[in-house]
């Protein structure tokens, strides 16, 4: 496992905590969380590209179905 350390100014930090501290979390839970969330969301030009090849191809899948 990697550690990456992040600097935060004051009021970010705190922010942080009091979030976390509302979700019943850990700051570095709430952070792991966050990542693995962003991490997980699809590529915004592969949806781009998938919804270009749907709208060209709509009416052969059409008729397909």
């Amino acid at each position: 496992m990697t550690t990456i350390t992040l600097q935060l100014d004051d009021a970010k930090a705190e922010a942080l905590r009091k979030r976390a501290q509302r979700v019943g979390l850990e700051p570095e839970q709430l952070l792991r969380a966050s990542v693995d969330d962003l991490i997980a969301q699809p590529d915004a030009d592969f949806d781009h590209a998938a919804d270009r090849v749907l709208a060209k191809n709509r009416e052969l899948y059409t008729r397909l179905a």
